[in-house]
């Protein structure tokens, strides 16, 4: 009897519907006062001459406005908080936010973000906006040449820096920074895409519709009546509406529904984000047909098709700076097919990213979401923090195709003291059949899309020839006006703002609610009831997205996929050849062969520090990859050699390449000529030969073929006699030189 007695009592289902209902109530009073702000918010926002989003205080450098052929973009710097150090001798990062449908300031929208991990690391950040309205006449190419402008400010502002900006372009940014990287590659340091969208055709069969809509649509005949009917501009929230249209579960209930069941907890952060989502922009009608014609329809920026207004092709093999990928498996706006299988239509084999010069790092998270790889704080923390701590390991990586995996710190069995972060970064090196192996198209989706892109160019023309001249004389910018403030997604803000006389009542009915607030108890059953159909509404919702997503597929497929389709829109339905691939240039193989006639004559050149590159590249090629350790080391032994202390970043990284290139183009009589390189000291050859083993051991033992070529490394550095021609006991195998036949041959 004294066990029964104490239990807690049950309470009768009566009370607990009592205390639910006054609870939900509340909720609703509490949630219409959010729903309240987030309008006032929206409207005092978007009254901002130059509204973003911002967590930090800036300085303006240079308006775009001013330039000779004017934009809407600004370049500003990010005033460092109390509580980070700027090194004025390390490179500077440039965020670039995207413009695609929303304003400016993701990048550093909180402290855990691009710009915030980029000055804990010391970096002096940057970064590049826009204004809400663009300047008439504005295209993509002058916004590409005042960001070169931009470069420039920046690249002259610190002359001492230890190296060229670091250049992070989020989204839509992310093309226009590559697109402006071929053009003018001197002005970039490494340079990370993030979430950006490359190869438009690509993705995976179920999986990615986005890629279908154009298709579907009939092409950009659709952009341009847009245009017309803005007079003349694009109105950005359709942009923003299509990616709503991504995911209706969340747009249509959850994200509102999360609000509404923590509506005490969730207020802060919910507003906070939909001061972006809901900042919308314009471009002009220019800008946005480039955007669909050339990129999202057309897909030619890998094909090297997109040329300048003076002739110049756009190719993507001319950037020279380290490339890295950030993109997802959770991310159905850009998925990892999108971000990477460009690499793909540019290159047929690794070997030829290493003759052309080019460092490529892909990292691939499994679950983020696309606006998570710019505003997650567990992303900042982890890959953005590895990025910008590790920046100049990345620089120094020799040429080839690299996956970078992050693993946790306290897994370090090594040298953990040599890890700057929470995570240890370790870059691996990757075959173009690793980038395949994340699923792809065949060559009758390509097809299929080529069609489609063919289709688009006969409807616009039809559209510009016909109907186009009509709309242009029926609009007014004053009607123009009016449709966009009639936007659906404007008018969910303005609906609970201030104008609205039917909400008068919300905010003091708010404040008694706070004054009295009365959550239900965790084990209500009517909210465990509100939570089931909550889950039954999103399934509901979700089933419609599949089956939506699986009918456009198949509509996608049927008409595009039809050979007569393909015929009549001058797509060969027979060939064997993809309807879209990078053209190939004699010039480039003359220039890799020239370059590779100058290192030969190079490979005896030099003194202990060459000696010391080659032989860590040597023994490194055969882990097939780079560990942040090892790099701490290296900077360890390059304070410590003075010959490497007179070198920065930048010509370091030259003699890495350099000598990387010399033992591809022949590595025997590369490794032959190290003896005379060597000083004569056996002691000083020693002593080196230590601090080597130190950097190699750095990120762990040396094993198997490692440990194999350093015993010959070391045979190498213990010869104390003359010179070239004195050869080391050859080695057996040297596994990792195998499969490099093809490099030597070209570079």
């Amino acid at each position: 009897m004294s066990k029964l007695s104490s239990l807690p009592a049950l309470p009768m289902p009566g009370n607990a519907l009592t205390e639910y209902s006054v609870d939900a109530w509340q909720r609703w009073v509490l949630f219409l006062d959010v729903m309240r702000r987030r309008g006032e918010q929206y409207e005092e926002h978007a009254a901002r001459s130059a509204p973003h989003v911002l967590d930090y205080e800036a300085e303006l450098i240079l308006d775009g406005r001013t330039l000779k052929e004017p934009v809407n973009y600004a370049l500003v710097r990010i005033i460092p908080p109390a509580d980070c150090t700027i090194d004025p001798l390390k490179r500077p990062f440039i965020v670039v936010d995207p413009r695609a449908g929303h304003g400016p300031g993701i990048g550093g929208f909180k402290a855990d973000s691009e710009i915030g991990v980029a000055m804990k690391a010391g970096h002096t950040c940057y970064f590049v906006g826009f204004l809400p309205e663009p300047v008439p006449g504005q295209t993509i190419e002058k916004v590409l040449y005042a960001e070169a402008q931009f470069l420039e400010t920046v690249i002259s502002r610190h002359p001492e820096a230890d190296g060229k900006p670091c250049v992070i372009g989020n989204c839509q940014a992310g093309w226009a920074v590559m697109m402006l990287a071929a053009l003018r590659p001197e002005l970039f340091g490494p340079i990370i895409i993030a979430g950006s969208p490359l190869a438009y055709w690509a993705g995976v069969h179920g999986q990615n519709p986005m890629r279908y809509s154009g298709g579907l649509l009939g092409g950009s005949w659709l952009t341009a009546l847009v245009s017309d009917l803005g007079a003349g501009k694009f109105d950005g929230a359709w942009l923003v509406q299509n990616f709503e249209n991504q995911n209706p579960a969340n747009t249509l209930w959850t994200k509102q529904y999360n609000l509404y069941a923590k509506v005490d907890t969730e207020a802060e952060r919910y507003l906070g984000f939909e001061r972006w989502w809901g900042g919308h922009v314009t471009l002009t009608a220019d800008e946005m047909q480039f955007i669909v014609d050339d990129l999202f329809v057309g897909n030619k920026l890998a094909a090297g098709e997109i040329r300048t207004s003076d002739g110049m092709a756009i190719d993507l093999r001319t950037i020279r700076s380290p490339i890295v990928v950030f993109c997802s498996k959770g991310d159905n706006i850009t998925p990892p097919q999108q971000a990477l299988d460009w690499i793909l239509d540019i290159y047929d084999s690794v070997d030829e990213i290493r003759a052309l010069g080019q460092t490529i790092v892909y990292v691939v998270h499994e679950s983020v979401g696309h606006l998570g790889i710019f505003v997650s704080a567990g992303v900042a923390r982890k890959e953005h923090d590895e990025f910008a701590s590790n920046i100049d390991l990345i620089d120094v990586l020799p040429p080839g195709l690299y996956e970078a995996v992050l693993e946790p710190k306290a897994d370090a069995l090594d040298h953990p003291e040599l890890v700057t972060g929470e995570w240890i970064m370790r870059c691996e090196a990757r075959t173009l059949d690793d980038i395949r192996a994340l699923g792809g198209n065949d060559l009758d989706d390509e097809k299929r899309f080529a069609a489609a892109a063919q289709l688009s160019e006969v409807n616009l023309a039809l559209y510009r020839a016909f109907a186009q001249p009509w709309v242009r004389a029926a609009v007014t910018p004053s009607s123009a006006e009016t449709m966009r403030r009639l936007h659906p997604l404007r008018l969910g803000y303005e609906i609970f703002g201030p104008s609205n006389p039917f909400l008068d009542w919300v905010p003091q009915a708010a404040e008694r609610v706070r004054a009295d607030r009365r959550p239900t108890w965790t084990d209500n059953p009517f909210s465990a009831l509100q939570e089931q159909v909550s889950g039954q509404i999103v399934e509901g919702l979700e089933s419609w997205r599949k089956m939506t997503e699986r009918l456009a597929e198949q509509t996608f497929g049927a008409i595009y996929g039809s050979s007569a389709l393909q015929a009549a829109l001058g797509v060969d339905p027979k060939s064997n050849l993809p309807p879209r691939k990078a053209p190939k240039s004699k010039l480039i193989n003359a220039l890799v062969e020239a370059r590779t006639a100058a290192l030969k004559e190079r490979i005896s050149v030099g003194g202990l520090l060459e000696a010391l590159v080659r032989s860590l590249l040597f023994v490194g090629m055969a882990r097939g990859g780079a560990d942040e350790r090892g790099f701490q080391a290296i900077r360890v032994l390059r304070r410590g050699h003075r010959d490497a202390r007179q070198l920065n970043l930048s010509e370091f990284k030259a003699l890495v390449r350099d000598q990387y290139y010399i033992l591809l183009v022949d590595e025997a009589a590369a490794l032959a000529a190290i003896p005379a390189m060597l000083p004569n000291e056996l002691e000083q050859r020693q002593a080196a030969l230590q601090s080597l083993r130190g950097v190699l051991e750095a990120s762990g033992a040396l094993t198997e073929a490692a440990a194999e070529r350093f015993a010959y490394v070391t045979e190498l550095f213990s010869l104390d006699k003359g010179r070239v021609g004195v050869k080391p006991t050859p080695m057996a195998v040297r596994p990792a030189a195998r499969n490099r036949g093809a490099v030597r041959s070209r570079l």
